[in-house]
């Protein structure tokens, strides 16, 4: 038991710990009331419950998203980021900070889950042998783990992207740095993924 468990946080921290930063400009954007906390964390595990999801449907032979493909969800976050940018645009030089201050609306529960998901979609093919290979008691509480790691991870960065000291340090910027960090996130996967050059080459 003790085993599993430590295998188990040991997988989640090396898969995860990316996604501290991603949720981390989640509650920064929670600060000027643009996205509340509780639909962060309800967004965050709504993502991760699904990848978890996928990756046991995956490991009982059922494939839910060719693994090709599965980069495509890096579009979300690029999306999101790209309109963050804009209305950061459209923005500048107005001193009405009463509309969208952070210039992103995540699309509330489902947009954070849908980040989740697109950030951690690589999480799926190490997911997926431990499943596969792992009795299903080993399975559960793995799973549990997992689950309790995430409000680890929600209260850290929570945390972080709260404290008065970041948040003032990052005031001037803010406006710019909640949506650069979505589309860089959402660029970062489509090119890593190598799903721009199968879209290329299917199309020629």
């Amino acid at each position: 038991m003790i085993g599993t468990i430590a295998a188990a946080v040991g997988l989640f921290a090396a898969t995860n710990i990316d996604d501290v930063v991603v949720l981390t400009v989640l509650f920064l954007a929670s600060t000027r009331g643009t996205l509340p906390g509780w639909k962060v964390v309800v967004g965050q595990y709504a993502g991760f419950i699904a990848l978890v999801a996928i990756s046991v449907l995956t490991a009982a032979g059922l494939t839910i998203v060719p693994d090709k493909w599965v980069g495509l969800l890096g579009l979300i976050p690029l999306g999101i980021g790209l309109v963050g940018l804009v209305r950061a645009l459209r923005r500048r030089g107005d001193d009405d900070d009463d509309d969208d201050d952070s210039a992103v609306r995540a699309g509330g529960v489902l947009g954070v889950a849908g980040i989740t998901i697109a950030n951690g979609a690589d999480n799926i093919s190490l997911y997926t042998p431990v499943f596969r290979t792992t009795p299903i008691p080993d399975t559960v509480v793995t799973i549990a783990v997992f689950l309790v790691l995430v409000a680890v991870w929600c209260l850290v960065a929570r945390f972080v992207g709260t404290n008065k000291t970041v948040t003032e340090a990052l005031e001037k910027i803010e406006h710019w740095l909640v949506p650069a960090v979505f589309t860089g996130l959402g660029l970062y996967i489509l090119i890593e993924s190598g799903v721009i050059v199968r879209l290329i080459d299917v199309l020629s």
